[in-house]
């Protein structure tokens, strides 16, 4: 990516608030949410969805089990430039369409409703399946604190019941308004990166002992049950592809953010290539500190990562920075639960889901759609009531946010590049390389959904089965039966250009 230049035609001029309400009413719509969120805003909302101390460190176990520290760093560095060619293919597409509908209304302008609708119901499938993984996450690591600190030992009764508490407080603040998730989002990104700085700084320099080069780049361990070893790489591959997923969050907040046609766009990709860079160095630290690797696989906390911070800090230090790291991913689940929201207010605004009438209601005072974010948490729990039973529930969990989200992000890219007569670049667009850069994303993102409906253990039972390809079906079923009977009402408008869409050419 480095090696696209950036030209401008003349000067970017300094948008206000009407010329984003213009564009929107260009798109079709009225501006009804209130644009408090800056570049720097709509920029940390993605960096908080990623979350390097998120995404990273959830699927760490998973990661050391399915493949080991060799799967997790040399995944790692291959897929994060894959992740960026397809934001930056969808950041571009963004710069011309910055609406709250973001991936579904793309793909309305380019492929027509068919596309559009399923476009729609993939994408809000993984922005829901994003909620019951982070925030399922988060009552593992907070079940592990309270190991170290109290001796609690969680069932999966209890675990369920703590990911319910923090469901309700992820709604309950996201009632409060833009300009709460305006301060949130921005202490978040630097939360992040801070209590990044310090976790990679304590496993540096305290332990008096770390593992070698060719343990963290070579050592393989295959607890999956598979024999064949290319097939458990491929599955190791969930960490980086799951970890690095969210970013269309910018798109879902554009009609929030000042400037959107630049500031989502860059938002998008400037999220994922910190991210990258910062969780790779993470993951290294986190492998370098393993002080015993028996014990992290096996760690009586059930959270890999307490275990290095156990061994290599001693429990003081370990109960503080898991704090940090809790912290963190509360921060990242509120973002998401706020980006899902959005997306459920725009399609519902469009008339796309059932009860559409009820779950586009902005409340007056806020200007919040907080029917949306109710509704966005209970389906949440539902998705993560198969962790009752099931020990794989929350890889599957995962995989349902990866496959919704990758193949969401990819339809409007393909159409872009299919239909070519039909797109005009926005204010941020990637030159001459758009296509060659589309086309790798689209083909990455086709071989990655295929990848996670797959069996992730051996043997297949009733609590290893991988249930993605199950949510996956079912939410075609819903998607197309109301289509057949609630498609009438489902009107997604028409843009017009404006006039400054072909003044410029974007930036990286």
């Amino acid at each position: 990516m480095t090696s696209v230049r950036a030209r401008r035609q003349r000067p970017n001029p300094v948008h206000d608030d009407g010329e984003d309400a213009r564009i929107l009413q260009s798109l079709g719509y009225t501006q009804q949410l209130h644009r408090r969120m800056g570049a720097f805003g709509n920029f940390s909302a993605s960096l908080s969805v990623i979350s390097i101390m998120s995404g990273t460190l959830l699927l760490f176990g998973y990661g050391l089990n399915s493949g080991g520290p060799a799967v997790i760093m040399w995944g790692w560095l291959a897929v994060g430039p894959l992740v960026l060619c397809l934001a930056a293919a969808l950041a571009e597409i963004t710069s011309r369409y910055p609406t709250s509908g973001g991936l579904y209304y793309m793909a309305r302008q380019l492929g027509g409703e068919r596309w559009s609708w399923y476009t729609g119901w993939l994408n809000l499938l993984g922005l829901l399946g994003g909620i019951a993984a982070q925030d399922y996450g988060i009552a593992t690591f907070t079940a592990a604190w309270m190991n170290l600190q109290f001796d609690y030992t969680p069932t999966p009764g209890s675990l369920l019941a703590l990911y319910a508490v923090i469901l309700a407080l992820h709604a309950a603040l996201n009632l409060f308004g833009t300009r709460l998730m305006n301060i949130l989002t921005s202490v978040s990104a630097w939360w992040h990166l801070a209590g990044a700085v310090v976790i990679i700084g304590s496993l540096a320099l305290v332990p008096s002992e770390h593992q070698s080069a060719g343990f963290v780049f070579s050592e393989f361990t295959n607890n999956t049950g598979w024999s064949a070893p290319v097939y458990v790489v491929l599955l190791g591959m969930l960490l980086p592809v799951f970890a690095l997923a969210g970013y269309d969050t910018s798109a879902h907040l554009s009609e929030e953010t000042n400037h959107a046609s630049v500031a989502a766009a860059r938002g998008i990709f400037r999220s994922v290539t910190v991210s990258w860079i910062a969780g790779g160095i993470l993951l290294a630290t986190l492998l370098f500190a393993i002080q015993d690797y028996a014990a992290t696989l096996n760690s009586p906390t059930d959270v890999p990562v307490a275990q290095i911070l156990l061994d290599a800090l001693g429990m003081a230090a370990a109960k503080a920075l898991l704090l940090v790291i809790i912290v963190a991913q509360f921060l990242c689940g509120y973002t998401v639960t706020a980006s899902a929201s959005r997306m459920i207010y725009a399609f519902a605004r469009d008339g796309a889901l059932p009860g559409s009438a009820h779950w586009k209601k902005v409340s007056r005072r806020t200007a919040i759609p907080a029917n949306a974010v109710w509704l966005a948490v209970a389906v949440a729990f539902v998705l993560a009531l198969p962790s009752l039973y099931s020990s794989t529930a929350f890889a599957a969990v995962t995989a349902i946010s990866v496959v919704g989200f990758t193949s969401a992000y990819a339809i409007p890219v393909l159409l872009r590049l299919l239909h070519r007569d039909r797109f005009s670049p926005g204010p941020w667009h990637l030159g001459r390389w758009s296509r060659p850069i589309g086309w790798v994303a689209v083909v990455w993102a086709g071989a990655v959904t295929v990848l996670f409906l797959l069996p992730q253990s051996s043997p297949i039972t009733a609590t290893t089965f991988n249930y993605t390809p199950v949510a996956v079906v079912v939410a075609f079923l819903i998607a197309a039966l109301w289509r057949r009977f609630g498609r009438s009402a489902y009107h997604v408008p028409h843009s017009s250009s404006p006039t400054e869409d072909k003044q410029f050419e974007g930036i990286i």
